[in-house]
């Protein structure tokens, strides 16, 4: 800008009231160029000085199993030279040894009893962990309890007389997009490192988990400063540093504070127990919405239910949308998965749906969270996908429903080849879906599959699809 503002000023026209124009433009596009050349503000250094001592380093020692012994491994001169086949021949395999594998880590003091919290990804596993103040002071900690699914840990050492005040908590609901943040942790084990910024976002979904809920930031966060402090310009931790996009430059992400200090009473039980409702649930798109007559795309489908599971005890049926939760609106599967998870067990709830059109409430009492079952990906092969919707389909026997993982006596019509240009492959249709419903009518095999869609004269299909362990319902557009 600079330049262009000098020859623009050039010239036998600079003389006079131009030139002192010209002047006067230079002076107020240079004047901000000084500014932001200024150090940082004094007040950052005040605020780390305040906070940095409720800080804390973790350095965690796990046991790791390895498989082979060096110079026979998967990497080895000896088993790259004679072949894998020679090795399991001839030695039937190596026996396990282990090593100790250390990680690096931060966190935060919370209470004058030697209470620290963290992510459980930092000492997941450990079978050692040690904590170094600020002053260099070294602690042993033991966990105290730890929750997966938030990646949230709760860790507690015996303090001494130096041991350091704990850090104040603030209201990440209360913070504002924009607002300026500071993170404080142990990035690469270098020891306490300060970065600042500002908060880029909140709600954030980056898929870590069902109860994605992440701070935004661009405050520098590095490996190591997982479970370190995100803190207001009051000095007020209002988020937990836990990951990055490692593509990217400045962003970075943080757990609520709030959502850690709404777990808080049930880590120091050293367990998390979360409500349940017993429902596979998915947002509803407006193709959906269309597709069931629902006039606007605000509520949550159903469509699944758990057998014997608190909703369907309950009455509730797959195909209801859900838009209530206690006279409180639902609009994302993500937003009802935090509020069931955060209800105790055996709590009853008033659940209002809209099934065929019509608003019904339901009440149902829920259960408790059980663990979640590992999802399965089957896959079969098969012939060409028919040319209207692009996809081919064949009966499920019994033989194939063995190999698939289903019951025996499952019914439906098999994907078994998507054309990815097509309707079913643009739609996120895949092979081994297995098709319940077209339409909402019921589909035992290939020939019900073909009727149903032979009556169909709209330019959408709605399927019902069993996929692994639960059903989602599908929109194929043309």
């Amino acid at each position: 800008m600079v330049a262009i503002r000098r020859r623009a000023c050039r010239g036998p026209m600079n003389a006079g009231w131009l030139g002192a124009l010209c002047l006067a433009l230079s002076l107020v596009v240079a004047a901000p160029v000084g500014v932001w050349a200024q150090p940082p503000s004094e007040g950052l250094a005040d605020l780390a000085e305040e906070v940095r001592h409720s800080v804390v380093n973790l350095f965690t020692t796990q046991i790791v199993k390895m498989g082979r012994q060096p110079g026979m491994g998967e990497e080895g001169p000896l088993r790259d030279f004679f072949g894998d086949e020679f090795f399991e021949r001839f030695f039937g395999g190596s026996p396990q040894r282990e090593r100790r594998a250390n990680a690096l880590g931060s966190g935060f003091v919370i209470s004058s009893d030697g209470l620290i919290l963290t992510n459980h990804h930092v000492v997941a596993r450990a079978e050692e962990i040690k904590v170094r103040m600020e002053n260099d002071k070294e602690y042993d900690a033991k966990l105290v309890g730890s929750d997966p699914k938030t990646d949230l840990a709760l860790i507690q050492i015996s303090p001494d007389k130096d041991f350091p005040s704990p850090a104040r908590i603030g209201n990440s609901d209360a913070i504002r997009v924009g607002a300026g943040v500071m993170a404080v942790g142990n990035p690469f084990g270098l020891g306490l490192t300060v970065t600042s910024g500002i908060l880029s976002a909140k709600g954030r979904i980056i898929g870590a988990g069902p109860y994605d809920d992440f701070l935004q930031t661009d405050a520098a966060i590095n490996p190591g400063n997982s479970g370190g402090p995100l803190f207001n310009m009051q000095g007020e931790v209002i988020g937990i540093n836990t990951a990055i996009v490692a593509q990217g430059q400045g962003i970075g992400f943080a757990i609520p504070i709030n959502l850690a200090v709404e777990l808080l009473p049930q880590l120091k039980t050293g367990r998390v127990v979360r409500g349940w409702l017993g429902v596979m649930i998915q947002d509803l798109t407006r193709p959906l919405a269309e597709s069931l007559g629902i006039k606007n795309e605000e509520g949550v489908l159903v469509s699944d239910l758990a057998e014997d599971g608190p909703a369907a005890k309950a009455g509730m049926q797959r195909g209801d949308v859900i838009v209530q939760v206690d006279g409180e609106q639902v609009k994302e599967a993500s937003v009802l998965s935090r509020k069931i998870a955060a209800t105790k067990p055996d709590t009853n709830i008033r659940v209002t749906v809209i099934r065929n059109g019509k608003r019904e409430r339901i009440s149902v009492t829920l259960g408790t969270l059980p663990d979640t079952p590992q999802e399965r990906e089957e896959k079969t092969e098969t012939p060409k996908p028919s040319e209207k919707w692009g996809l081919s389909v064949q009966n499920l026997t019994p033989e194939l429903a063995q190999r698939m993982g289903f019951a025996p006596n499952e019914k439906g019509a098999v994907v078994v080849d998507v054309d990815p240009t097509s309707p079913a492959g643009q739609n996120g249709l895949q092979r081994g879906d297995l098709i319940k419903e077209v339409n909402r009518k019921p589909v035992e095999n290939v020939e019900d599959f073909t009727k149903e869609i032979g009556k169909n004269d709209k330019d959408s299909l709605l399927l019902l699809v069993r996929r692994g362990e639960g059903t989602i319902y599908i929109v194929l557009q043309k």
